[in-house]
Parts: C-alpha cells; structure tokens; sequence
C-alpha cells in the first residue's frame, strides 16, 4: 500500500510495536515496509468474494491484450475491506495486473 513520503520504516517499526502491546495478533508479524517500483500496469475494482475474482482477472489480461500489450509477472491484490466484518458480496478488491 502506497505510504506518503513522511512514513519511514522506523515510524512502521514504532507503530507496529505498540499494535503488538495494545492487541498483539499473528498477522503483525508479516507486515513489511519496502519499496515497490512496477513500472505500467491495468487495474481493475472487483466487488465480491475472493472465490469469484476470476472473471475479473480475465477481463484485465484482454484489457491489456487489447492494447497490444504482454502480462507482466504475477497480478496483485490491494484488499480494501474488512473481511471480518463485511458481507462477503460487498468486499472490494483492486485487481492489477504488470504490463509491458
């Protein structure tokens, strides 16, 4: 997830640790700060359960086909619901695809 420039990785170390004593959770442990360069890429906004993503998935790879374009790499997911708590038909999730 994209941070503005004033969040360092000192500052992600700092406020995961006090996440860890307020209401410590196994997940913590695999947040990571890095830099994330891509280049181009389609992306796309799916709404529904993770289960029914392909169709999705599928129309940004002939997107990119469309435009004369090759896949790049893997897609990824930028999850923008909270699972727990929101009906499964209503989670969001951006679907990108690398392109080149």
């Amino acid at each position: 997830m994209m941070q503005p420039d004033y969040v360092t990785e000192a500052l992600v170390v700092q406020a995961l640790a006090t996440q860890k004593k307020k209401k410590p959770s196994p997940a913590l442990d695999r947040v990571r700060f890095e830099a994330f360069s891509e280049g181009k890429a389609a992306q796309t906004m799916h709404i529904g359960p993770f289960s029914a993503e392909s169709p999705t998935i599928e129309k940004v790879h002939q997107f990119i086909q469309a435009c004369g374009a090759q896949l790049r790499g893997k897609h990824h997911e930028i999850y923008l619901s909270d699972i727990r708590k929101a009906d499964p038909a209503k989670w969001k999730t951006i679907i990108r695809q690398p392109m080149g």
